[in-house]
This record gives structure tokens, sequence and C-alpha cells, in this order.
């Protein structure tokens, strides 16, 4: 082969490749219809997986994944128990202290008939049921543990795992030693041609509202100390969406398509944001003007809040509202151009400056926050699908937890963390090991449901895909995950059946605040914004008061995500006729005529403020709280295990979906439930993300019209 066939060849494989990808996304189409056909068959009474799976072109073990109700009955059947070393006699069980190291391994020491305590009510010192510290012999997999899920990390045993419990030298979050600079701003809806800066409002012609027409319309009206172009309207990255397979690849080409004059910016002293952010609906654009120090960035303001048609002046004004809000509390803030930004800045700037954690707090080894970053998962996004509902749903009600993250805020893990393997929690008392579960922990744990079980999922179990969660609720399986100590504690206390909890490791850290005074900061600015959008008379100065209580949601939420710090990605182009340069470790993300966008993971940055046992917390007592929280002034409880088997539909970060009305109390304070959205039914049951959102925006349209009462 000669260089010219060669270069021939390569152009015949880059066609090949972009077929592939469309190909591809044909192919996921096609999937997603199967898996709904096969659901819609499961529902007949007489269904068999043995049938249906040839037809389907999928094994049996697929099919059942998809409609447990089809497991055969050999895999449903009770199993036989495993031989297990009886449990000591009361009396040579140890009560304080841990027991003599050539003591023989055996079930922890807690009581297997003790009954639950009533949910909420929980104190460390009560007892919990049976907490298993040293595994037997595997118990055999029911249906509902996937056979092809991922398998989750452990932890190393011995000196190699216990040297991941330290901190990474010289990686402390300290108070800052400067004066954050703010960032001129004008908000720009591309639809309209509408430009607001300051006072001032102006109307562009943007031609094709490409980056290079919104640049030079920008800057021809305005001085060039503009550093920031909010887009309040018309998403222009989506112009070309038609013309590609995903909007990643719509995104990265307008992103990337020419502009004379300008080029990709490569950062500025402090400031080490550089290129650009690929993200289907909410990117960011930094340039840099060629031969001059002139920077700016065009950001979606999407990433704050949803405009729900707002204009930018009403949008500008929610900034103010926002500034003014943040001021009263931090009279050195600065809203930068994210709210996970602006959240963490404004953390750093509560970090205690004498007294304990003065020297600030360090940051985890690199393999515990891998560790996390692999095993603690976010919000719970989950649709249940027939027959485990009503194909037609009676109604349709959606309960969203205000403010929701707000509500766990109030203990954090700090110290350096202590591992606690499967030995060391079985020598442990009762009330060590409930002061354990109760505390600040991350574990890994082997879960069996009980027999007897009829209600959703309360623990969440690796499935196939990066990251991606389910949470098995068919009676008798088990299964191996990590969970927090909420949802441990949830598992074993919950109204209607404790879960077997077999521990196998853990992380515990000390119980701390380091995210208190931070917390009641945000919530109280967004106490005084929601306020305001209620009583405040001018409409357009409401509008702007709620969406800047929005945004205060967006910098506590955004910034708990903030400090999970995933892997690095830096995203790159290369042009086509130079596709040899891109790293060979780069994924493809996005293509055009003229340029390759590419991704590539560059492990975890030196970030100071990195704390994803913080971000864990946090999302695992959310987690727990869609499933049972305590109203202690009402002495009643809500949550998905409070309402009637069958009846919940979907949950989605900090909603529930039902086809059952709640009385539960809202006095609009984070973590109530809020009734958000109410259609009436029949309403066919979603199967698909798009069609829950769908019914998601009509119930809430209903609900408005019918004056807030469902």
């Amino acid at each position: 082969m000669d260089a010219q066939s060669h270069n021939a060849a390569l152009a015949e494989l880059r066609n090949v490749r972009d077929e592939i990808k469309k190909t591809r996304a044909a192919l996921a189409k096609l999937e997603a219809d199967r898996d709904q056909r096969i659901v819609h068959l499961a529902a007949y009474g007489k269904a068999k997986a043995e049938r249906i799976a040839p037809a389907a072109g999928l094994s049996v073990a697929d099919i059942v994944t998809l409609a447990p109700a089809l497991a055969p009955e050999s895999l449903t059947a009770p199993a036989p128990a495993p031989e297990t070393t009886p449990p000591l006699p009361e009396s040579d069980a140890p009560r304080n202290g841990p027991r003599p190291a050539d003591a023989a391994p055996g079930p922890a020491p807690l009581a297997a008939t003790a009954a639950p305590p009533t949910p909420g009510n929980q104190t460390p010192d009560a007892e919990l049921p049976a907490v298993d510290g040293i595994p037997g012999e595997p118990v055999p997999v029911r249906p509902g543990a996937l056979d092809d899920a991922r398998e989750l990390p452990s932890i190393p045993e011995g000196t190699a795992g216990d040297g991941w419990f330290s901190h990474t030298p010289k990686l402390v979050s300290q108070y800052p030693n400067f004066t954050q600079q703010a960032r001129s701003m004008v908000f720009l809806d591309t639809d309209t041609g509408v430009l607001v800066h300051r006072q001032q409002t102006h109307h562009l012609d943007l031609s094709d509202a490409s980056v290079a027409a919104i640049l030079n319309a920008v800057f021809h009206v305005l001085p060039e100390g503009v550093e920031r172009i909010y887009i309040t309207g018309g998403d222009p990255w989506h112009r070309d969406a038609d013309r590609y397979p995903y909007l990643r690849d719509a995104v990265a080409a307008w992103l990337n398509a020419p502009t004379p004059g300008w080029r990709t910016d490569t950062g500025r002293g402090r400031d080490r944001m550089a290129g650009h952010f690929v993200h289907a609906r909410n990117p960011v654009g930094r340039y840099q003007r060629d031969n001059a120090d002139q920077h700016v960035e065009i950001r979606s303001v999407g990433e704050w809040f949803d405009v729900a048609g707002a204009d930018p002046a009403t949008v500008r004004d929610a900034f103010v509202l926002l500034w003014q809000a943040l001021r009263r509390h931090w009279d050195d803030a600065v809203i930068m151009g994210s709210p996970s930004q602006t959240g963490r800045d404004l953390w750093t700037r509560t970090i205690p400056q004498r007294g304990q954690h003065a020297d600030g707090f360090p940051v985890l080894s690199e393999e515990l926050r891998g560790l996390l970053h692999a095993t603690a998962g976010q919000g719970r996004n989950e649709l249940l699908l027939p027959p485990r509902v009503p194909e037609q749903l009676p109604q349709l009600l959606e309960y969203d937890r205000t403010f929701a993250y707000a509500k766990h805020t109030w203990k954090s893990p700090v110290g350096t963390p202590r591992r606690i393997t499967a030995q060391t929690f079985a020598a442990w008392s009762q009330k060590e090991q409930t002061r354990a579960l109760y505390g600040c922990g991350h574990w890994q744990i082997r879960v069996t449901i009980p027999d007897t079980w009829n209600h959703v999922g309360i623990l969440p179990a690796p499935a196939p895909g990066d990251r991606a969660w389910h949470y098995p609720a068919a009676p008798g399986t088990t299964f191996t995950t990590w969970a927090g100590g909420p949802e441990v504690h949830t598992a074993l206390t919950n109204p209607l059946a404790p879960w077997k909890i077999e521990i196998l490791d853990g992380i515990l850290w000390d119980d701390g605040k380091p995210l208190d005074d931070w917390a009641k900061k945000l919530k109280e600015a967004w106490t005084n914004l929601s306020a305001q959008a209620h009583f405040q008379g001018d409409p357009q100065q409401a509008r702007a008061a709620h969406l800047a209580s929005r945004a205060v949601r967006s910098i506590l939420l955004y910034g708990i995500g903030g400090f999970a710090q995933r892997p690095r990605m830096v995203t790159g182009t290369t042009p086509r006729t130079a596709e040899r340069d891109i790293p060979p470790d780069a994924e493809i993300i996005g293509f055009d005529d003229e340029l390759i966008t590419w991704q590539k993971p560059t492990g975890f940055s030196r970030d100071p403020n990195a704390h994803p046992e913080w971000a864990a917390s946090i999302w695992s007592g959310a987690r727990a709280a869609l499933l049972t929280q305590r109203h202690r002034d009402d002495n009643t409880y809500a949550g998905a295990l409070h309402t009637a088997p069958g009846t919940v539909v979907a949950f989605r970060t900090d909603a529930l979906y039902l086809t059952a009305s709640q009385h539960w109390p809202h006095h609009n304070q984070p973590g109530d439930y809020l009734l958000k959205g109410h259609l009436a039914g029949p309403v066919t049951a979603p199967t698909t993300e798009e069609e829950l959102l769908a019914l998601r925006d009509a119930g809430r349209t209903a609900l408005t019209q019918n004056g807030g009462q469902a």
C-alpha cells in the first residue's frame, strides 16, 4: 500500500465511522421501542419469558430484567438457608468495646428479633434490627440482582487498603487570601435580539446567531469591558440540531465554528477555566480576541434557573436581587459564571479563621475520592413500569421536596476517615454498631430483601452502564452494593419490614458541620427572596425575586455537586485533515466537515475544595428522605414508603410521582413535600423519561389552571 492508497483508505474509514454513529442513534431508538413492547407483552396474564425471549432476540434473563414478574418459578422459589454460626448466648456476647483478637468471628451482637424502631424517631442509642458483620456463605441470588450489572470497586485488603485512609499532602480547603473579582455581564435573547446591559436596552441584528455574529453585534454597541454574555432565550447552539444525530454534536459545531478576530480562550490569572464546555443544553463558550487581552464567555442562564419566558430585563433584575441577597451575608460576595463556582467560592468564605478547623479541611486521598466517585450516586431517578403500576393510572400527582438538599447539610463527615472492616464491626457492641450506622459513613454491604416485601426498593444497586443505578424491590433479592449511612439506617428501620444487611467493609468519619454556616446563609437568602416574590406588588419584580430564589437553590444544589469532584475531562478540536493528532486516549464526541471534537480524561485535578464525602452524605440523606421522613411538629411522616403499594410511579431527584393524593404537611420549609402537579385520570402510564416529563408539564399546567387545588 502506498501513501495515496493509505490516505484514501483513511477517508473511507472516516465515512464508515460517521455512518456507525448515525446507525447507533437509530439502534438506540429501536432498542427502546423493543423494551417498551416487552413490558407491554409482560402485562398479559399468561405471558411467559420463554416465549417472549426468542421473539425479542434476547435471553430469558434479559426479559426477566425488564419484567421481573415473568421470572421462572424455579428462580423465585425460596432458597435454602445457608448454614450459619448460631448466635452467641446473650451472657457471652460482648457488651462494651471490641471482642478479643483471638475470639472466633460470629454474627454481630444485635438482636435478630428486635422490632424496628419508629422511623424518624430513631436515636443513636436505639436498637436496630440484626446487622451481620461477618458474611457467611454467599446467599443465592434471586431475580432482581442483575447478572450483567457492573461490579463496584472494593477497598484492597491489608495495608494496601489501609493506605487509602489518609489525606492528600498539601491539599487543604482554606479561607481565601484574595478578593474575588466581579465580571461585567450582559443578557441577550438571541430570538428577539434584545440585549440588556445595566439599565440600557439594545436591539441587535444577529443574522444567523452564530458565535461570530453574537460577538460582533455585542461589541459593536458595548465597550470591551464586558466579559460575560448570558443567553436568556433562543438556544442558538441548537440552531442546526436537525443536521446532527446528537445535540452535543450540534453544540460542539456551534462553539467551534470560525470566529474571525477571536480564538478559543486559554485562561488567565487565577481563572483556570479555558476552552469550551460542551453540554447539550447549557454549554459554555470561552473566547479571546486576537492580539488583545480581551476575554469573554458565552453562557446559558439555564444553569441558574428556568427562564420560563422572562425577558432579559427581568433576568438582569433577578441577578441584581440575587447579588443583594448574598451581600447581606457575605460582604465580598461575587456572582461567578455558574452556580457551582459561586457556591464553592462562598463556602470558602465561611471556613473558620479561628478555633477548630482554622487550618482548613484537608482533601481525601485520591484513592478514596475515586472510590466515592464510583460508589456514591446522586439523586434517585427511577420510572416504575407496568405491571408494577397500572397501565392506566387513575391520576398522576407530583410532590416535590422544597429546597431539598438544604435539609441535609446540618451534619457532614470531617477528620481522618477510619476503615471499618467486617471483623471490626462484628466485634463492636450493639450501641457502637448503632452509632456507626447513624453517623457519617459509607458502607459496602450485602443486602437481602424480605420475602414479604411488596413496595419500592430502598437501596441503590449497580446496573449496567457507567455510573447507572437501579433499586431492586423483588422479594428475596440479594445484591452487594455501597450505600450511605442514612439509606442503611432506612433499610433497617423502615415502617414495613427490616431488610437484612451484612457489613462487608466501611468508611467512617467524625460528625461535623463544615457546611452548616454556608447552608444557613443560603437558606436565609432563599427565604427572603421567596417572601419578596410572594408579597411584591410589581409583577416584574415579583418574577425577578422568584427567579433569584431559584438561583440560590442552584448555588446550594450545584455547589454540593461541585464538592464531588469528578475526574477532569478535557475537550479539544482537531482539523479532520490532521486526525492523526488526536490524543490516543481521546473519545470522539462530535464532528463536522472541518473539525473533530474530542474529550479525554485527565484524572483528578489538585482541587483544594474537593470533598466528595460531603456530597455523598447529602445525596444519601436526600434519597432516604424520598422514602421516609418525620415531621416532628405535625407528628406525622411523609415519603414513598408511607403510600400504598403500587401507587408510586416515579422518583425524580427531589420529586415523587404518585397515583394517590397525600395530606403531607407543607410549611414552605426545606424538605417539605409540595404538591406541584395534578393530572386527572385516566392517564396512560409513562414508559420513557420523555413521556414522564410531558405528563409532568401537563400536570403542572392543570394544577395552576385549577388554582393550585388537586
